[in-house]
């Protein structure tokens, strides 16, 4: 057996293209531009390429997008009275803060300072909340890109064993809720866990998010498993290495993720989705006042 790989690249260019055409057609009804606002703090070599790759992306579909690159020594104060005019604009559908923040700021405190309606990247209580209760509004970025890479395989997912590595807040609690709503069952491994290997070993879907390269070898996987890598972690030679042993596990696998390649390019495709998302419920919004 081999695997099928998922070409992130491939679907979010498809995605990018589907978008563009919603953008062209809300211009041709005379409706607004959709409008991102990005806020990054520092110097963050790594932050600063992925918030230069969501520009280009935002300016490929015709959004409005806009960049503050604060100095690494802002104060709390001044970010949150950034977020908080930029709340108050109508102009941006949506605000993304890029983490990680410097050490002095609180990521909680100032993600949870963006509206609800505005938090793209789906990581705000109320919509981590609404997934819980399972009545999503703005999804996670990356557990929604997943959830993408999955439907692009065609297999039925109902009822399926589905394992998730790593429990954080911004890729491996929501993947699990994810997974939950689309009738998995769902057991998610971390840290503190016990035989780990056993548990991704008895999956059909693996998905592993822990930053922690090659953890996932040939013998964790179970053959004809749909495996998705989350993890990206660069190496001294500067390249990037997945979570996944890609060259062990592809032969076994039933689809796999490459690193670079595969979630990272659907996670950004899912936030223009979610951006476009919050404009369209900022019309449905004005239309009812």
């Amino acid at each position: 057996m081999s695997a099928k790989i998922l070409d992130g690249n491939s679907i979010a260019r498809e995605l990018r293209n589907g978008i563009a055409e919603k953008v062209r057609r809300r211009l041709a009804n005379g409706m607004t531009r959709p409008g991102l606002a990005v806020l990054l703090v520092g110097d963050d070599r790594g932050s600063e390429i992925y918030v230069r790759l969501k520009r280009k992306d935002c300016h490929e579909v015709g959004f409005n997008a806009q960049v503050w690159h604060l100095p690494a020594d802002s104060s709390e104060s001044d970010l949150v009275a950034r977020i908080d005019a930029l709340n108050a604009d109508s102009m941006f559908d949506g605000i993304l803060v890029q983490l990680p923040l410097p050490d002095h700021i609180d990521p909680v405190h100032v993600t949870e300072r963006v509206l609800p309606n505005k938090d793209v990247d789906g990581v705000h209580p109320n919509n981590m909340g609404r997934l819980v209760l399972r009545e999503p509004a703005i999804r996670p970025c990356t557990s929604r890109a997943v959830m993408s890479l999955l439907a692009h395989t065609g297999v039925a997912l109902r009822g399926l064993h589905a394992t998730v590595v790593g429990a954080s807040n911004h890729v491996g609690r929501p993947m699990g809720l994810e997974l939950l709503l689309a009738g998995c069952t769902v057991t998610t491994v971390h840290r503190f866990s016990r035989a780990t290997r056993d548990h991704v070993a008895q999956a059909d879907i693996v998905v592993s998010a822990t930053g922690k390269a090659g953890l996932i070898a040939a013998d964790w996987v179970k053959p004809g498993a749909i495996v998705i890598d989350v993890g990206i972690v660069a190496q001294a030679d500067g390249k990037v290495r997945g979570d996944v042993r890609f060259d062990e596990v592809a032969p076994l696998a039933g689809w796999i993720t490459p690193v670079p390649g595969g979630v990272g390019p659907m996670t950004r495709a899912s936030l223009l989705d979610n951006t476009l998302y919050a404009a369209e419920t900022a019309d449905q919004l004005r239309t009812r006042q």
